[in-house]
């Protein structure tokens, strides 16, 4: 049987080893200490408690590791992961932005691209909607996919996933940075003006994709609009959660990251520069 383990009891990690425990798969959820995690997996099921190991405790390898902390807390577990994986383990990382994988020494990794929403209130993980992870198609993750199919977590398989992750770079621009900025949760975009900053500032991160070669359909930015109006007014973005926790954004893999192919390419972003400038201040 395939052992598989999940770094990060936050609400990505907790639904993934959620979802693949409820189909009676080996899973361990590792955390900084022992302890316990309650799961509300919403549409009405039962809550439920899934039990947290201290990640320095764990001495055998997984052949299947999903990596959900935050894309700036990496670098912080590399340490920890070594122990948890051989040459022949498959290393997922589920987390939000955009990281060069070749800068890590890790022989079999891949980036997801993960629609699951949830939030996490000291130790309950409260899911809103989605559970599915998106993978470059190769003879791994075709593997993968078939010995998931049973379970709650969705794996799609993509020719380009390049493509794939410029389009949540992309969601995440607009719902995240407003509801971070404006300390509130999807509700925000009900204010008078928001939902056409919103448009303006998708539209600058589009004009980055481009520059780098990614093209969309020319609805993109509609469809995006149509995502975040099936959000409940009450779910929050991971980085409207940091910021009200003073937590450390994720903008350095997400707006920092377009930020930066903006420049290269010489690009006219003004909304764009403005958020990403007013997120460093929160950053101070």
């Amino acid at each position: 049987m395939t052992r598989y383990g999940v770094v990060g009891p936050g609400a990505v990690g907790t639904t993934i080893a959620y979802e693949l425990a409820q189909a009676d798969n080996e899973v361990q959820l590792l955390g900084r200490s022992d302890k316990r995690v309650e799961y509300a997996p919403g549409n009405n099921q039962l809550r439920t408690s899934l039990e947290v190991t201290d990640i320095k405790k764990v001495e055998a390898s997984f052949d299947v590791l999903f990596v959900a902390v935050k894309a700036h807390q990496l670098d912080a577990v590399m340490p920890d992961l070594a122990q948890l994986i051989d040459d022949n383990s498959i290393v997922i990382l589920a987390q939000n932005g955009y990281r060069d994988l070749n800068r890590l020494s890790i022989k079999h990794i891949y980036q997801a691209v993960v629609y699951i929403s949830g939030q996490k209130d000291g130790n309950t993980v409260t899911h809103f909607r989605d559970e599915i992870l998106h993978l470059q198609r190769d003879e791994s993750t075709q593997q993968l996919k078939r010995e998931l199919d049973r379970s709650g977590l969705h794996i799609e398989l993509e020719d380009n996933i390049e493509t794939t992750i410029w389009y949540k770079l992309l969601v995440n621009l607009g719902i995240n940075s407003v509801t971070a900025l404006g300390h509130d949760t999807a509700r925000v975009l009900k204010v008078n003006g928001m939902r056409e900053l919103v448009r303006n500032l998708i539209n600058d991160g589009l004009k980055v994709a481009q520059a780098e070669g990614i093209q969309f359909e020319t609805t993109l930015i509609n469809d995006i609009i149509r995502i975040y109006d099936g959000y409940p007014d009450e779910m929050g973005t991971s980085m409207y959660y940091d910021i009200k926790d003073r937590k450390t954004l994720e903008i350095d893999y997400i707006q920092g990251y377009i930020y930066e192919k903006a420049r290269i390419h010489n690009l006219n972003t003004p909304y764009l520069d403005t958020i990403y400038t007013l997120l460093l201040a929160h950053q101070v």
